[in-house]
């Protein structure tokens, strides 16, 4: 995806269909349904693709176990049929991205046989749910079994354990993905152009008013209908609708950390179905690391939240609960916090009543609200997003759904051992080329043939297998404008080892400097307002002191225009 050729079509006067606020997983997922059935779609994100909760999440793949059992236990068709859906979401979403998914196993540890034997009958039920699409057969395993599996695992006072598959994705290279994909079925998708108001005729929404937050111009689109998918902010947005908009949502903050490797087995999670307070907790390693949480904490809606310190706490004890050594902050490697959007549905005559599925709202002048949900059911909640969209907005001529089986980009030539010829066509070592399949799939072969012409064949660290022509892609074809983009959302390197991210943004900088025509001012004001901002998040957990950079900008670029660069790019072949 090319930025600037997306906002010239934005900027053109076209009359779309329809114009989808939010560039998460619901968004991008609309924005993908809507294109592939041949209806005109924009899609517009405040601040970069996933940047919010998209990017924040367990990075599981599931059909929601613990739904399964309230389901049997209360006889609830409403839970039954959101696992269901789930199961189903998640053998297609697998499908359709398999470099980006895969099955991982997930072991419980359980205090007696009795225990065991029900939770196992009750993940046999959540295999045959599954039916074709189920990822694995579930086991029962005495304790004995589960410690060699699971060395690291306390298991004093354990009489066995259970063994389950879910799915494990790269939830914010998922929705570059969705994007790039909307984008090639002739969806127009810019990142970091925000909505300031709502263009109304008659009492009917029209359109909107947009500003573009790196170059700083303003612009009106006309659209037929507009979808509100901005998750935590999606109140904020139907109150540009109607100021006295009654609040639909409801946030809670979890909080992650990021652990060394070794701390798990490297195919093998951790899944604790119950604290004292009744949480789900996963130890799940990813991107070589092992990654622990989440918490669920009443939260008031922000722009990156930072983690607090009692959270971090509440999961170190845990932590340290279950394995044979104690985890400690030094232990820490990252630690962020997202915010998941729980959604009142304004139809049900209990407004206390939170959803348990996502929710459609329509207001009297026609904004479309599609809030609540979660990753694993993106595509099902894009499909009845834009069912709704047709009805509401007399959209008749699109086509029926096609996302069921459309294989995303980096997936359509997939096949799972592709890197080990990648290794062997370029002359790579097979780290790097088992890391860019990861990332990219059966583009890979291109960022290696980009590295070799633009001498970016070193990692942007020393420690970590991402190199520089990684940087230049993902500002060519991936609309990365920010360091921030690329750190922590199109490389993981921010959300794994945020020293490490701290230390590799100068490079960065500079590849994306010099593509982008950055001074030196510009690129000492990205290096400084992404280690603001990984400082912030680090910092709460109180292993680390901010540090602080030499450099003049004194303040963030996240709530001002940047310099108008983007035009002044060296001049170079594209792929």
């Amino acid at each position: 995806m090319d930025r600037q050729e997306h906002l010239r079509r934005l900027q053109d006067g076209e009359t779309f269909d329809l114009l989808v606020v939010g560039g998460g997983a619901t968004g991008c997922g609309i924005a993908l349904d809507a294109a592939t059935r041949g209806l005109r779609v924009a899609l517009v994100e405040r601040d970069d693709f996933a940047q919010g909760t998209s990017s924040k999440s367990t990075k599981l793949v599931h059909g929601g176990v613990r739904y399964l059992e309230k389901a049997i236990m209360k006889a609830d068709k409403e839970q039954f049929d959101l696992v269901r859906e789930g199961l189903r979401e998640r053998g297609r979403l697998l499908k359709n991205a398999p470099h980006l998914a895969h099955p991982i196993r997930l072991m419980t540890p359980v205090r007696t046989w009795f225990q065991a034997a029900y939770i196992f009958a009750g993940l046999v039920l959540y295999d045959l749910l599954a039916g074709r699409l189920a990822l694995g057969r579930s086991r029962l395993v005495g304790r004995a079994t589960a410690q060699k599996l699971f060395p690291q695992l306390n298991l004093d006072g354990y009489a066995a354990a259970v063994i389950y598959y879910d799915g494990q994705f790269n939830d914010a290279r998922m929705a570059v993905a969705l994007a790039r994909t909307a984008a090639s079925h002739g969806a127009v998708c810019a990142n970091h152009v925000e909505v300031t108001g709502l263009v109304k005729e008659n009492g009917r929404i029209r359109g909107a008013e947009l500003r573009d937050r790196i170059g700083g111009r303003t612009w009106t689109v006309a659209a037929k209908g507009v979808v509100n998918a901005t998750g935590p902010f999606a109140d904020a947005i139907r109150r540009m609708d109607d100021p006295q908009a009654q609040s639909m949502l409801k946030a809670s903050s979890g909080i992650h950390i990021l652990l060394p490797a070794g701390t798990t087995p490297e195919d093998l999670a951790l899944m604790i179905p119950s604290t004292e307070d009744g949480r789900v907790l996963f130890m799940i390693p990813w991107q070589g690391h092992v990654l622990f949480g989440t918490t669920d904490e009443p939260a008031d809606v922000a722009f990156d939240p930072a983690p607090e310190r009692k959270d971090v706490d509440y999961l170190l004890r845990y932590a340290s609960a279950y394995l044979r050594r104690p985890v400690a902050r030094q232990d820490i490697l990252a630690v962020w916090n997202g915010l998941r959007p729980l959604v009142f549905d304004p139809k049900k005559k209990n407004t206390q009543e939170l959803a348990r599925s996502h929710v459609i709202d329509k207001s009297p002048s026609g904004l479309l609200t599609m809030a609540g949900g979660k990753w694993t059911s993106y595509r099902a909640m894009a499909e009845d997003a834009v069912d709704a969209a047709c009805a509401a907005f007399g959209l008749g001529r699109g086509r029926s759904c096609a996302t069921r089986e459309l294989r995303l980009v980096g997936s359509r030539t997939f096949y799972p051992e592709a890197w080990r010829d990648l290794a062997a066509h370029h002359g790579v070592e097979p780290a790097l080329a088992r890391s860019l399949f990861a990332l990219y799939g059966d583009e890979a072969g291109k960022i290696l043939e980009l590295g070799r012409r633009h001498d970016l064949m070193r990692p942007v660290h020393p420690e970590h297998p991402y190199i520089g022509a990684e940087v230049l892609f993902a500002v060519r074809h991936e609309m990365a404008r920010r360091v921030g983009d690329v750190l922590l959302r199109r490389l993981p390197l921010g959300l794994v080892d945020m020293r490490h991210a701290r230390e590799a943004a100068p490079a960065v900088a500079e590849i994306m400097g010099r593509e982008l025509g950055w001074d030196d001012a510009r690129r000492a004001s990205e290096v400084e307002s992404v280690r603001r901002l990984l400082d912030a998040w680090f910092a709460g957990h109180g292993a680390m002191e901010p540090q602080r950079t030499n450099t003049s900008a004194e303040a963030g670029l996240d709530n001002r225009s940047l310099p108008a660069t983007e035009g002044r790019r060296q001049t170079s072949q594209a792929l």
